[in-house]
């Protein structure tokens, strides 16, 4: 087998018995970098970013709507919107060091990260990005085992009535889930994902379209109330709550929020895979724009409709928490929808895991044949599929790792507002921030540097709160939890 090693001062490929070859001249194979070729575009790069970014965060909208009310719910959610594009494009220039046409590649987030804040900053950047990465993995578990035991309860109501108990333990479908994420997880890298991720934003789009209808359906139907301008009540009635209870709550919807718009943790993998020319920091800003401005209109419309529908008694998860019952097989099939581009919305999330542990091994051990040698195995329809020990080891107990956590915490409320807020900050605002900073070179305390730096601190501010909201709510629920016991 020949392995490829990058020399980006001459630009050439070595294999294994130390002939070279001038990759320059065999441009229809590989990039500038030695890299095989990349193929992706503006419309591959929006698929994986819709993919990334309307996941079960969407689900949760309109319960944060019902928090805030009818003035606060929309205004924050467009504040993360601007936010997230802002720092996006910002971000999307740092994929090349000194000039974003012609500089040295970053591969990663963390090699943008290290390129301009150095090594001191890429420690805690990598901490932050892959252990947010990892927990996202365990949400979206949560989250899909909680939909396919939705379409079940869906089934049970129609056929035994609203009334039923329809008690369902959600241990077997998280198993089933990761089964198919193991089988997923060989496919050996991010630029072969790319047909996934545009079945995944069809899927997206399909479901929240559902939640759409169903929501504006509701919302028409008599005797309904329809929200009001400060959310959920403040009071001892039923269905009201304390100012305490309001207090965190608002700000545990801050978070749910905030995890509704994280995908800059995988911004610069993704940039990763577009061909150039044109550019590729031009093309990511274009798909970046495409992704946000879709997905925040999904997100708006989806948890005004919700909170229209349900007001204050808005459910925590939109098409499981049965505020929708009929028609029962439109419900279905958007859940179904749902666990779909779960299946790789975990795909997109994990494979810059997989990519920095895979790479780190190789450099440690490059001769180890259980860490660099393929193997390939046909497969009937789909041809050969490269098939490496490691790779296949690993990303197994990775698998059954983030299972095995979904089983113990499948709180869905708060662990999305709790990942939010544990990754908005760092990931989609400081390190962004601070590398344009670096790059522009602006003096401390002008203008533009006292406004970024005031962006930051405020935003802070906003993860501060949101996760202390849904540490609350973890603190509150885990008093009458018991691990793989609760059912749904």
């Amino acid at each position: 087998m020949v392995h490829v090693v990058e020399d980006h001062i001459r630009g050439l490929q070595i294999d294994e018995n130390g002939s070279q070859k001038d990759f320059h001249n065999s441009t229809e194979e590989f990039d500038d970098d030695g890299h095989a070729r990349r193929t992706g575009n503006v419309w591959t790069a929006s698929a994986h970013v819709i993919t990334a970014v309307i996941g079960s965060g969407v689900l949760s909208l309109a319960w944060s709507i019902a928090q805030l009310g009818w003035i606060a719910g929309p205004i924050v959610m467009v504040f993360f919107a601007i936010v997230t594009y802002y720092t996006s494009v910002l971000l999307a220039d740092c994929y090349r060091s000194l000039d974003p046409v012609s500089g040295k590649r970053n591969y990663t987030y963390m090699d943008a990260v290290k390129a301009n804040l150095g090594a001191t900053q890429v420690w805690m950047c990598g901490f932050v990005q892959y252990s947010n990465l990892w927990a996202t993995s365990v949400g979206y578990t949560i989250t899909a085992s909680i939909s396919m035991v939705a379409v079940k309860r869906s089934n049970c109501f129609h056929s035994s009535g609203h009334g039923a108990a329809c008690h369902i333990s959600n241990n077997p479908y998280m198993a089933s889930f990761g089964i198919v994420q193991i089988i997923f997880s060989q496919v050996p890298d991010f630029h072969r994902l790319w047909w996934l991720s545009i079945v995944a934003a069809v899927m997206s789009c399909a479901y929240s379209a559902i939640g759409l209808g169903l929501g504006i359906g509701k919302a028409l139907e008599h005797g309904h109330s329809h929200g009001s301008i400060t959310g959920t009540s403040v009071g001892h009635g039923i269905g009201q709550i304390t100012m305490d209870q309001k207090i965190w709550q608002m700000f545990q919807a801050l978070g749910n929020i905030a995890f509704a718009y994280s995908f800059s943790a995988i911004l610069i993998e993704i940039q990763d895979t577009l061909k150039a020319p044109p550019a590729e920091n031009k093309t990511m800003k274009k798909a970046t724009m495409i992704g946000v401005s879709t997905t925040t209109f999904f997100y708006m419309t989806i948890g005004c409709m919700g909170y229209a529908a349900f007001g204050n008694h808005a459910p925590g998860n939109l098409l499981t928490g049965f505020g929708f019952y009929d028609p029962y097989w439109l419900v279905d099939f958007a859940n179904v929808c749902i666990v779909v581009h779960l299946v790789g919305a975990y795909q997109v999330f994990a494979q810059p895991i997989f990519a920095v542990v895979e790479t780190w091994a190789s450099k440690k051990l490059p001769k180890s044949k259980f860490i660099n040698e393929d193997y390939a195995i046909k497969i009937p329809l789909c041809g050969a599929l490269p098939v490496n020990l490691f790779r296949l080891t690993w990303r197994t107990m990775f698998v059954i790792t983030t299972t095995l956590v979904a089983m113990l915490l499948p709180l869905f409320n708060d662990i999305v507002g709790l990942i939010g807020a544990y990754g908005f900050w760092p990931l989609t605002v400081y390190f962004p921030v601070s590398m344009y900073i670096h790059q522009k070179k602006l003096k401390r305390w002008s203008s533009e540097w006292n406004g970024l730096q005031f962006l930051s601190g405020i935003c802070l501010l906003v993860s501060i709160a949101a996760g202390l909201g849904s540490i609350k709510g973890i603190m509150h629920a885990l008093g009458h939890y018991r691990p793989f016991k609760t059912n749904y």
